[in-house]
């Protein structure tokens, strides 16, 4: 259900936290980020008849939810119906009608997996991880008890912050992800890439000089292989001005890219730990930007977006690291997108349905393997977020999981090559996306 990216390949497989933890390759909601996503695009626009299972499943969040809530006036117990008005919560971070609605569903089928790796879900994004630990236990699946296990040896609350309330961090490079600098347990800064598609994870070497100790292991098999993390918590984490403490974090041996001076990064920054602030990639002018989710923040932000002219998109969060927003690829959309910054080489990545609906040529001569699946080069005319439109954007074609990840479509995942002359801030205190033009 949730995973960490593996690097054997540009915009290759996912590995992960609670469940999924398998081959994914993704290279790849306050209530008025839902409504919002009522404009998604008529092409794959519901029925005003669908049942609120089809209108989740095409992206109509805010219809979906009013479906379910209709359910649930003839049925008060009906604990899927329940399990889905949680799921849609957590989209957007309403924790409170999350934990409300998955708690009731827990109570009508106390059998619920999903529904318990959700609200486990709920309380670990408020960094409450305690509260999450009996119910990964309850679950039976050996990588949720791994991560309760990890939970549950952290002392106090999981991810204190201390330092400056914004700190700017100079990217290393641009390419082949974005890579800063960050210090682990206080020790000599290393360099880290930046993937919005992965958790917070190091490599082995790098867990083993910070001296961090494994509290519990999973095993999984991507790609045909077998992989175990280890699963460990790290006393601090400090990027540029602003240090974290008591911090979860898994590692495991996997071949990473290179950086351009030939040298190998400690591990990857993914939004597990980007969720805790308002983050911004500017790769124009190559910075990670972190800043609290403070209402003075957030100001500080909209401000700066009406300067520089910044479209302001929902944002959802799936799974427990994926941000969504609404994209379009030449006519199609605006239809629910994934934000996985992680594919190398690559700007946008659709499946061949959605590629054919939206006109998009593929070129079939010309296949590549990517483990088990073929995937096709293609180079939409047009694609965009907003009013940031990227033309002939380099990228596949290929049969991605996102519907047996997340449960609803997606026009596809826009990434590096897209978003390299922009500006990028997601915005987890307001559930918005915000992104430059040009």
């Amino acid at each position: 259900m949730t995973h960490a990216r593996t690097y054997e390949h540009p915009s290759e497989n996912t590995i992960g936290r609670r469940g999924f933890l398998q081959r994914a390759s993704l290279a790849a909601v306050g209530a008025g980020a839902v409504l919002l996503a009522e404009g998604a695009g008529p092409a794959v626009a519901a029925s005003s008849g669908a049942g609120p299972d089809q209108l989740f499943r095409v992206g109509k969040f805010g219809a979906a939810d009013r479906g379910y809530a209709s359910l649930l006036r003839k049925d008060p117990s009906n604990a899927h119906a329940l399990a889905q008005r949680g799921r849609i919560a957590l989209l957007s971070n309403d924790f409170r009608d999350a934990e409300r609605f998955l708690t009731r569903a827990i109570e009508s089928a106390p059998d619920d997996k999903f529904a318990k790796q959700q609200l486990a879900e709920c309380f670990i994004r408020q960094d409450d991880v305690a509260r999450a630990v009996p119910l990964l236990r309850g679950t039976g699946d050996p990588t949720d008890m791994a991560f309760a296990d990890q939970y549950a040896s952290v002392t106090g609350r999981a991810y204190q912050m201390g330092g400056a309330h914004k700190t700017r961090v100079p990217f290393v490079s641009v390419d082949p992800l974005p890579s800063v600098r960050a210090s682990l347990n206080g020790a000599q800064a290393e360099t880290f890439l930046i993937d919005t598609g992965a958790t917070l994870a190091l490599s082995t070497k790098s867990a083993q000089e910070a001296g961090l100790r494994a509290v519990a292991t999973s095993t999984t098999h991507p790609a045909g292989q077998t992989l175990t993390t280890y699963h460990g918590v790290m006393e601090s984490f400090r990027l540029g001005d602003i240090v974290l403490r008591n911090v979860p974090v898994v590692w495991y041996d996997l071949r990473m890219p290179s950086l351009p001076d030939g040298s190998e990064p400690a591990g990857v920054i993914g939004t597990t730990l980007l969720y805790h602030f308002i983050a911004t990639m500017d790769y124009a002018g190559q910075a990670l930007v972190l800043r609290r989710k403070t209402p003075a923040q957030v100001r500080d932000l909209r401000a700066e977006a009406g300067r520089t002219g910044a479209d302001r998109l929902p944002l959802w969060l799936a799974g427990d690291h994926i941000p969504f927003t609404l994209g379009s690829v030449n006519d199609d959309g605006p239809r629910v997108a994934s934000l996985d910054t992680g594919g190398m080489g690559l700007g946008i990545m659709m499946n061949e349905k959605n590629a054919v609906r939206a006109g998009v040529e593929i070129d079939y001569d010309h296949p590549q393997d990517m483990g088990p699946m073929k995937v096709y080069p293609i180079a939409p005319a047009r694609v965009s977020l907003g009013r940031a439109v990227g033309r002939n954007v380099p990228g596949l074609v290929g049969d991605w999981p996102w519907i047996d990840l997340f449960g609803f479509e997606t026009i596809g995942n826009f990434s590096h090559e897209f978003f390299k002359p922009r500006a990028i801030t997601f915005d987890y205190a307001s559930m918005d996306f915000h992104i430059t033009a040009r």
